[in-house]
C-alpha cells in the first residue's frame, strides 16, 4: 500500500465529506454524559462512524462502479429501492442539517439574520461547487479539509493538555459501548461511505484514472487516511467532553457545549475558530452528499449532464426548506429513518468485503430479507410505539438495545453458508 500526495489529498476530501454537522455536534455531548466510561462509549461510536464507513469504502474500492452494485446481488429492484431511498434520505435529513447547524452556531449568533437567508446563500455556494464537480477533491482535499482538521485538532490537543488532574463524571449509561455505537449512526457516516465513495470513484474516472488495480489501491489507502483522522477527532471530542464534564450542566445542548469547550480552550478567539471549523464541516459534507446524488440520478438517465444539473438544483432546494428546522428537530426526524436504513446499510457493506465464495446472490437475499425483518420493530419503536413493540424487543437477543437485526443476521448468514456448502459436497 503506497501512501503518496494524491492519496492524501483524496484521504482529506473524504475526510471532509463525512466529517460534517453530525460528527461535529455529537461526540462531545457524548462523551460528557459518558463520563469515566468515555473509552467504552467510544469503541461502540468508533465501530459505527469509523470502522463500518471505512469498510464502505474498501467495498467500493473492490466494486468500483455505482452505488447500484452495492444491492444488485440481492435483485435489481431492490437494489434501485435502496439507493434512492438512501439518497433521497440523504439530501432530506443530513444535507440540510448542514445548514440547520451552520445558521445555529455560525450566522445567527453574530449576525441574528434569519434561518431563511442563511440557507438561500448557503446552498446556493453548495451549487457552486457541486456544479463544479470535477474540481471537488482538489478543492476539498487541498484546502478545506487541512484547515478543519488542524482547527478540531487544536481545541482537542489544548483540552487534554491544559487540564491538571482532571475530575470526571460517573456515566449516565447502563451500556456505554451500545449508546456509542447506536450514537453513531447519527453521523450517517456508513450511508456516507455508500454515498460519497462513488463520489471519489467517478472523480478519478473523471481524470482519466481507468486502472482498476491502481484506482483499489488509490480509494484504500485515501481511505485509511480519511479513517484514521476520523478516529483522531472522534476519540478527542469525546474525550474532551468528558474531561469537562463537571464544568457544564447536563442539559446543555450540542451546539452549547461546543461552543463552551472552544472558549475553555481557545478562549475568546474560539468562537472565530468554531464558527470556521462549523462552516468547513458543513459546507464539505453538503457538497459530498449532493454530488453524490446528482452522480446517481444522472447515471440511471444516460449520464445527462441536464439531469445532474436538475438534481443538484432539487436537492438545494430541499435543503432550503428543510433547512428552516432547528438542529434537535432535525435530529429528531431522523432517528425512525436510521433505524430502518442503518442496519441494511450495515449488512451489504459487510457482505460486498467478503469474499465472493461466501456471498452468493442467495445467501445476500436471505440475509438482507432477515435484516430488514428485524429492523422493522425497532422501526416501531423508534416513532412511539414502544409500549406495544417492547414486549416483541424483549425475547430478541440484544432487542432492548435497538440491535435485534444483528444475531438473526449473523445466524442468516452462516446457515446458508453451511446449507450451501453441503449442497455442492452432496452434487459433488
Amino acid at each position: 500500500m503506497r501512501f503518496n500526495k494524491e492519496t492524501f489529498v483524496a484521504g482529506f476530501a473524504l475526510f471532509s465529506m463525512f466529517f460534517g454537522a453530525g460528527n461535529l455536534m455529537f461526540p462531545p455531548l457524548l462523551g460528557l454524559k459518558a463520563g469515566d466510561a468515555w473509552f467504552m462509549v467510544t469503541l461502540g461510536f468508533v465501530i459505527s462512524a469509523v470502522i463500518i464507513p471505512l469498510l464502505g469504502i474498501f467495498a467500493h474500492a473492490r466494486l468500483q462502479g455505482t452505488m447500484l452494485d452495492f444491492a444488485k446481488k440481492v435483485s435489481p429492484t431492490f437494489s434501485l429501492i435502496y439507493c434512492i431511498l438512501v439518497y433521497l434520505i440523504s439530501i432530506t435529513l443530513p444535507s440540510p442539517r448542514t445548514a440547520s447547524v451552520t445558521h445555529e452556531m455560525v450566522i445567527q449568533p453574530f449576525f441574528g439574520t434569519s434561518a431563511w437567508l442563511t440557507s438561500v446563500v448557503y446552498f446556493s455556494l453548495v451549487l457552486l461547487f457541486v456544479l463544479n464537480r470535477s474540481k471537488v477533491l482538489n478543492l476539498l482535499g487541498k484546502f478545506l479539509s487541512p484547515v478543519l482538521f488542524i482547527v478540531v485538532l487544536s481545541i482537542i490537543c489544548i483540552g487534554v493538555f491544559s487540564v491538571q488532574n482532571p475530575v470526571i463524571n460517573p456515566s449516565e449509561f447502563k451500556t456505554p459501548m451500545i449508546k456509542g455505537l447506536l450514537e453513531g449512526y447519527q453521523t450517517f457516516d456508513a450511508i456516507g461511505a455508500v454515498v460519497v465513495g462513488a463520489v471519489i470513484i467517478i472523480s478519478l474516472k473523471i481524470k482519466g484514472e481507468n486502472n482498476f488495480i491502481r484506482n483499489r489501491r488509490v480509494i484504500i489507502s485515501s481511505g485509511i487516511v480519511a479513517g484514521m483522522g476520523l478516529l483522531i477527532i472522534y476519540s478527542g471530542m469525546i474525550y474532551n467532553g468528558a474531561l469537562f464534564s463537571t464544568q457544564f450542566e447536563t442539559n446543555v445542548t450540542r451546539t452549547e457545549l461546543l461552543s463552551g469547550l472552544s472558549f475553555i480552550t481557545l478562549g475568546k478567539i474560539g468562537k472565530t475558530f468554531l464558527s470556521i471549523l462549523v462552516g468547513l464541516a458543513c459546507f464539505t459534507t453538503a457538497v459530498g452528499i449532493i454530488t453524490g446524488t446528482a452522480d446517481f440520478i444522472k447515471g440511471l438517465f444516460n449520464n445527462s449532464q441536464k439531469v445532474y444539473i436538475l438534481t443538484a438544483v432539487i436537492a438545494c432546494f430541499l435543503g432550503v426548506l428543510i433547512g428552516q428546522f432547528n438542529v434537535h428537530n432535525i435530529v429528531t426526524i431522523a432517528i425512525p429513518a436510521l433505524m430502518f436504513i442503518y442496519p441494511i446499510t450495515i449488512i451489504l457493506i459487510v457482505l460486498n468485503i467478503l469474499p465472493n465464495r461466501f456471498t452468493s446472490p442467495l445467501v445476500f437475499r436471505a440475509v438482507v430479507v432477515v435484516t430488514i425483518m428485524f429492523s422493522i420493530p425497532d422501526f416501531f419503536g423508534s416513532i412511539g410505539m414502544q409500549k406495544f413493540i417492547s414486549p416483541i424487543l424483549e425475547i430478541l437477543p440484544f432487542g432492548k438495545y435497538s440491535l435485534a437485526w444483528l444475531i438473526p443476521a449473523i445466524v442468516t448468514l452462516i446457515l446458508m453458508n453451511v446449507l450451501s456448502y453441503k449442497k455442492d459436497k452432496i452434487i459433488s
